[in-house]
């Protein structure tokens, strides 16, 4: 399931990041923070990627 904003996304490259070692988990902050906890790998990945074009920067 693709990200429906441009916020959503960087909240979950963050979250990937921080999984993969990358990132110290101690850098994030809100939703990052919570999808890191709560989704694995391979949902952050799928989360995370596409294009960012003609997405809104956040969704109510």
């Amino acid at each position: 399931m693709p990200a429906k904003s441009k916020a959503q996304q960087k909240a979950a490259g963050a979250a990937l990041s921080a999984k993969r070692g990358d990132t110290p988990k101690s850098k994030l902050k809100g939703a990052s923070k919570e999808m890191l906890e709560s989704m694995s790998e391979k949902q952050l990945e799928d989360f995370a990627k596409g294009s960012t074009k003609g997405k809104p920067e956040h969704v109510d």
